[in-house]
């Protein structure tokens, strides 16, 4: 069963970072990664999707390859690649992957003005090293499908982790 987690950030960057170690762990086989998408509240509080595949690029990407096959084959490869690169990158912009964007933007509607959260779906329970990872970026847990015993463990560990880090960092005072 895939785990939705979602993160709330008092910045963007910390956010990004969050979701640059999430893919390094997904590099170490610590966590399989099914979509990891940064939405970041404007000034004006409307929320931009940062999302990790970028549709319009990989459907036009698709397209053009799809287009110049048929071109080929009508002899006209040029028209072929422009016009499956344009019919793909509008299916592609009309295509949602992973974690539903309107969910996203529900959900990032809490945010404030330069806050931000990380939403992430993983294949399988993140490992509480994970977790662990994760909560050395700071952040809160705002929203979860676990269960209420798994989400009240995630929360515990995070904050653990979060406190832990906290303490490294702060020097002692004799």
């Amino acid at each position: 069963m895939s785990e939705l987690i979602v993160i709330g950030y008092d910045a963007p960057e910390k956010a990004e970072e969050a979701r640059t170690d999430l893919m390094k762990m997904s590099a170490e086989y610590l966590v399989d990664v099914a979509d990891a998408v940064v939405a970041v509240a404007d000034a004006d509080g409307n929320v931009k999707l940062n999302q990790m595949v970028n549709m319009w690029t990989a459907g036009a990407a698709g397209g053009a390859f799809w287009g110049l096959l048929i071109g080929m084959v009508f002899f006209n490869p040029l028209l072929g690649v422009a016009v499956g690169a344009g019919a793909g990158a509008l299916s592609g912009a009309l295509s949602d992957y992973g974690i539903n964007d309107d969910f996203m933007k529900d959900v990032g509607s809490v945010l404030q003005p330069g806050q931000a959260a990380l939403f992430m779906m993983v294949r399988a329970n993140a490992s509480d090293k994970v977790i662990e990872r994760l909560g050395e970026h700071g952040g809160r847990v705002l929203r979860t499908n676990l269960d209420t015993d798994a989400e009240n463990h995630l929360r515990r560990a995070f904050d653990e982790a979060h406190k832990a880090e906290l303490d490294a960092s702060t020097p002692d005072q004799a």
